[in-house]
């Protein structure tokens, strides 16, 4: 592990170095750029009167030379064309103004190029490259613990270095180790019940945490390996008046006349493997029209030609917030179950007498929690129970409920 995690923190290293030295070298070349382009820019504006000027100049030192010449030619003549050629020099000299000047900018608006280049900038990078980067031998988050749930894991981690204080924590996993890791959950929580694992197969998982007021994460703690054996909750295909997700574990209540109870597929839910179940949650993310045998619970069989789960050999809650054991509604009520509300079933064995396969009394501590209230009895049966379906029953349309 620490000749792996060194390796990686060479090839980090040296990997973002390497790019901040193309993004520097990039960042001085653009403004190297720039600088010349303001440079070209002033050059130009400011030659151009003093190019016309020149011009000017030129062209009336040309003329003069060229009047001089035409007169030391007349003077130079003989005496019948001396006249002539005086008297043209004469019109010639009078129209033309040697003695006018174009106006030349003075000195002090003639603008004169430096570069101002401040030396305080390579003191103030070399400060700043210098803190660049740290190695942490230890993350300050590590994974703490995997809780096998059907079809999924619950994962906590906890915080190990007590200067550290967290703002956020970044979980992530992957399938193999050929697989890329990828982002399951960010936010400021614990734990997080991770979905859709495969039963039976390895997970690997790594966490990190962003200290508060940071941008940056810290390192990521030591990926571990989690997995569960349980495999996921489903409902019962075919029931004419619900259509399920891909995965069968969310239930939408059609628009179908048809009524009934939708169970699971099978009895995941176990109570002799566990003590508690508090993660098989109900989550309800859709409400319609609620009715009084609108339930949501658990029972020991699979029964036809109910309408609800307010019957014997069943646990439930209604979507008004009553509990029924066995069919019968008991005095503690809870909320009403509305939209975004979550429903949990905790169980654990309490058995009376003995059990055998002939039967006997079978008693379960039920806690039944909604909207942060919770309501604790004892369910006792005639028969021995390791696992028990899970079901709801709406009568109305757009109902949605997930189970996990």
């Amino acid at each position: 592990q620490i000749k792996d995690s060194a390796t990686l923190t060479r090839d980090v290293l040296e990997q973002h170095f390497s790019d901040l030295k193309g993004t520097l070298k990039k960042l001085l070349d653009e403004r190297l750029m720039s600088l010349l382009q303001e440079v070209d820019v002033i050059e130009q504006e400011s030659i151009k009167p003093l190019d016309e000027c020149q011009k000017l100049i030129e062209h009336g030192v040309s003329t003069a030379d060229d009047l001089l010449r035409e007169g030391e030619s007349a003077v130079d003549g003989d005496v019948g064309q001396q006249n002539e050629k005086l008297c043209n020099f004469t019109k010639k000299a009078l129209h033309i103004q040697l003695d006018s000047l174009p106006e030349v900018p003075s000195l002090v608006d003639v603008p004169c190029l430096s570069a101002q280049l401040d030396d305080c900038l390579l003191t103030i990078l070399k400060n700043q490259i210098f803190r660049h980067g740290t190695v942490a031998s230890r993350p300050p988050v590590q994974l703490e613990e995997f809780v096998e749930k059907p079809g999924g894991i619950l994962v906590r981690w906890c915080k190990v270095d007590e200067d550290f204080v967290p703002q956020d924590y970044r979980l992530q996993y992957r399938k193999s180790a050929a697989s890329p890791f990828e982002d399951v959950y960010v936010g400021s929580e614990t734990e997080f019940m991770v979905l859709h694992i495969d039963p039976n197969v390895d997970y690997q998982f790594r966490v990190c945490a962003r200290g508060d007021g940071r941008q940056e994460w810290s390192p990521w703690s030591v990926p571990q390996i989690g997995r569960t054996t349980l495999v996921p909750h489903e409902w019962t295909t075919g029931l004419e008046g619900y259509s399920l997700s891909s995965r069968r574990n969310i239930a939408l209540r059609n628009d179908s006349q048809s009524c009934g109870v939708l169970y699971s597929k099978a009895p995941t839910y176990f109570c002799g493997q566990t003590l508690t179940f508090r993660q098989v949650l109900f989550g309800i993310e859709t409400v319609g029209q609620p009715d009084r045998r609108d339930s949501l619970g658990v029972c020991v069989e699979q029964r036809n030609g109910d309408d609800s789960l307010q019957r014997d050999k069943a646990v439930c809650i209604s979507t008004n917030g009553a509990v029924f054991v066995n069919g019968k509604e008991m005095t503690n009520q809870l909320p009403a179950v509305t939209s975004g509300s979550t429903v949990t079933f905790d169980m654990e064995v309490v058995q009376l007498g003995p059990c055998s396969n002939e039967g006997g009394n079978f008693k379960l501590r039920v806690t039944i929690s909604s909207n942060n209230r919770e309501v604790v009895f004892d369910w006792v049966l005639d028969q021995c129970c390791g696992s028990l379906y899970f079901g709801c029953s709406f009568s109305y349309p757009g109902w949605k409920v997930l189970v996990f």
